[in-house]
């Protein structure tokens, strides 16, 4: 969908409606002109905002770490706590301020965020300060110890609160902001989750807004953001507090049950198909135990799996309860009612929806050669038997046999597999999707065509799978799966001989050959090193082969042979040993 193009007016023009030319304006008495609304908010005196860019720039300038960062810290965010609430919904302040909290001690956090707190439901209800408040929280992983505590020279009179005080009483607003957002909606800074030890006095607090949840249960599931706050509360509540998430989970299936009766089964049929509450549902799916995903699938989603596969929201969901199974019962279930779909369901173009399915059948450990069979059957590789051994760029590259070699519609049986031709072929590109599902069939107890179909490939194809950004985890998966053996990864990491200088100047091949190296014993190393050693000086000016040649130690190699074997010698000498207790 387009946009339609906006362009600034110029010279002469009037816009539609606006009058001929020469017609005159009309006056307007002196009371008439509107009046901008005067802002709610206190704007930053200018000579703050300088300040804080000046102490920013000094803030680069100064050791990473250490005392005198602290101090400058310490100094800045001192001296902004009168104005904490006017830089907090001041766009540029509240990105400066952001920015500065990222490596603020604990000491000025916490007066910064007692600042706030006077103020709170204007911050949080602005679109800037909503951010502000988000990045204090962020900080509390790094510092878990600084929660039940003040930094000595930090308690100020009359403040005598902790930082964990202070968000508790954070806390203890939020129920009250939910309701009293002003529907912006706020864009969520990319952020990588942290795991720590929280305080106990923070799981009841969880457990008010565990309930706060269940009081208000229908305004949680049908709003889009807070929607996304109840998908929050069950992932943190499945950790921490298992049964108030059971109840919480039983509550979001009841209220959904009984809403909007559906012509083809269950209600949750129809919130499946929904953008906002098949989100909710995918994370009840992924908290639920196993006896609750059989009954969901018994009174609400028998019979019409394949129908949810097709759709282009339902099938996330679908892939999400995939995920979640992990009893053999239940995969029966649901393997018997998915399995004659698997060639639909990759022609809709929704890969997930096998992938998950595939990926259930290697974490229960069942139907894993009936559904090896059936893929081959929808890749049209199963039949006559030679054309098996493509399976790894068919299934790599999501292309059904006659696609990938531009064969013609075959009005008579299947061709026969034609070795030269597919050994001339250069390696299809590897997706996402397609590495996924050939990491998961490398774990398989049974890999009879995946392993012949990889022993077949030839060096350059080889070469191109480790070197696909995709296709390198297809050969991590070969280096890590149990069910693989030693003579069995030798003989398919055979043809990368020859290749390892073109794999140790590669983003992705470097890292597959660094794996490669920590597994092979020292008669391979020596191979491995002398062919690396013929091109020594390409290595050091590639950043890739600098990398390989220094984990090699090629250095040594070349200059100290006996020195070198004497140190591999001791290095697979210790790995053996790890391995024996490891039981590997």
């Amino acid at each position: 969908m387009g946009v339609r193009p906006h362009f600034p007016q110029k010279p002469g023009r009037r816009l539609p409606g606006g009058g001929g030319r020469g017609r005159a304006r009309p006056e307007r008495g002196p009371d008439t002109q509107p009046r901008p609304a005067p802002d709610p908010y206190p704007r930053p005196a200018p000579e703050s905002l300088t300040y804080f860019r000046r102490a920013l720039e000094a803030l680069k300038e100064a050791p990473e770490t250490g005392e005198e960062r602290e101090l400058l810290i310490h100094n800045v965010l001192k001296e902004l706590e009168t104005q904490a609430l006017a830089l907090a919904t001041d766009r540029a302040g509240s990105g400066m301020l952001q920015e500065l909290l990222a490596s603020s001690p604990p000491g000025p956090l916490s007066r910064l965020l007692a600042a706030l707190l006077p103020h709170l439901r204007a911050v949080a209800c602005h679109r800037s300060g909503a951010h502000v408040l988000q990045s204090v929280l962020l900080q509390l992983p790094r510092f878990p110890g600084a929660l039940a505590k003040q930094e000595e020279g930090d308690v100020k009179d009359g403040d005598p609160e902790t930082l964990e005080e202070l968000v508790l009483k954070l806390a203890s607003e939020v129920c009250v902001l939910t309701f009293t957002s002003d529907g912006q909606r706020v864009p969520v800074r990319e952020f990588k989750p942290t795991s720590f030890e929280v305080p106990d006095t923070f799981l009841s607090c969880l457990q008010e807004l565990s309930s706060c949840f269940l009081k208000d249960i229908s305004v949680f599931i049908t709003g889009k953001v807070s929607s996304f706050c109840l998908q929050v509360a069950l992932q943190v509540l499945h950790r921490k507090l298992p049964k108030a998430c059971s109840c919480l989970c039983d509550s979001v299936i009841k209220y959904l049950s009984t809403r909007n009766s559906a012509a083809d089964g269950s209600p949750l049929m129809l919130f499946l198909r929904d953008q906002t509450s098949s989100r909710l549902l995918e994370q009840v799916f992924l908290v639920s135990e196993p006896s609750r995903l059989q009954s969901l699938f018994e009174d609400h989603f028998q019979g019409q799996l394949q129908a949810l596969a097709a759709h282009p929201i339902a099938n996330f969901p679908l892939q999400r309860l995939l995920d979640s199974i992990t009893t053999p019962e239940l995969l029966s279930q649901v393997f018997e009612e998915l399995s004659p779909a698997l060639e639909a369901v990759l022609a809709q173009g929704h890969p997930g929806v096998v992938i998950a399915l595939v990926g259930a059948c290697r974490r229960v450990g069942t139907h894993q050669a009936q559904i090896l069979q059936l893929l081959l059957e929808a890749f049209h590789c199963a039949e006559p038997p030679s054309r098996q051994v493509a399976c790894v760029p068919l299934f790599g590259s999501l292309t059904a046999y006659e696609v990938y070699y531009g064969l013609e519609e075959e009005e008579d049986a299947p061709s026969e597999h034609k070795v030269e031709v597919a050994a001339a072929r250069p390696l299809g590109e590897v997706t996402v999707t397609g590495s996924l599902l050939l990491q998961h069939l490398l774990h398989f107890s049974t890999l009879g065509p995946v392993l012949r179909s990889l022993t077949s490939m030839e060096g350059p194809q080889l070469l191109a799978l480790a070197q696909s950004p995709a296709g390198s985890h297809v050969l991590d998966a070969v280096l890590t799966s149990s069910t693989v053996t030693r003579k069995q990864r030798r003989r398919v990491l055979r043809p990368l001989k020859g290749h390892y200088v073109a794999l140790a100047c590669s983003r992705h091949g470097s890292r597959v050959l660094d794996a490669i190296w920590n597994g092979s014993t020292l008669g391979t190393r020596k191979e491995i090193a002398a062919e690396l050693g013929e091109q020594n000086q390409e290595l050091m000016r590639d950043p890739f082969g600098h990398h390989v040649a220094r984990n090699v130690a090629l250095g040594t190699f070349l200059k100290r042979r006996g020195d070198w074997e004497q140190q591999q010698g001791a290095v697979a000498k210790r790995r053996k040993v790890l391995s024996t207790i490891l039981g590997d």
